[in-house]
């Protein structure tokens, strides 16, 4: 059971993809956003490349906990996901998962160049491993 890790943006969508056991979370890609149309076959085409049963949505929640514009917006495009698809999808509270990436990549000495090119793939990383260790601790 493989399951699919994203970090939904506006320009940019990060892509992880767990282990066929379901342990550990693997940066993929990061894809550049065009139209709807296209973003979506793109993540269909790494759905089915990996058999994923799962696909895990980053939801951005205000710091209170509470849903937003910008949550409201993931979680259309999560749905719009779902439907093309056909695979379950989760979300997963992303709060804080892209502070923790850029302060893993400043520790590491990363250029600011090389920081913006992986940032997104990083972000769905550590959304995904975060889903992976729920599952595992149920």
């Amino acid at each position: 059971m493989r399951v699919l890790g994203l970090d939904v943006g506006d320009k940019t969508i990060g892509v992880a993809v767990s282990d066929p056991l379901g342990f550990t979370a693997q940066g993929i890609c990061t894809i550049k956003r065009k139209n709807i149309n296209a973003d979506l076959d793109e993540i269909d085409r790494y759905a089915k490349e990996y058999m994923c049963s799962v696909i895990v949505v980053g939801l951005p929640k205000n710091m209170n906990g509470t849903i937003g514009p910008r949550g409201e917006k993931t979680l259309s495009f999560a749905e719009k996901v779902g439907a093309k698809t056909g695979i379950k999808i989760e979300t997963w509270d992303e709060r804080l998962t892209t502070v923790a990436a850029h302060r893993v990549m400043l520790e590491a000495d990363l250029s600011r160049e090389k920081r913006k090119k992986i940032v997104d793939k990083l972000a769905a990383m550590y959304i995904l491993q975060g889903y992976l260790d729920r599952q595992a601790n149920k």
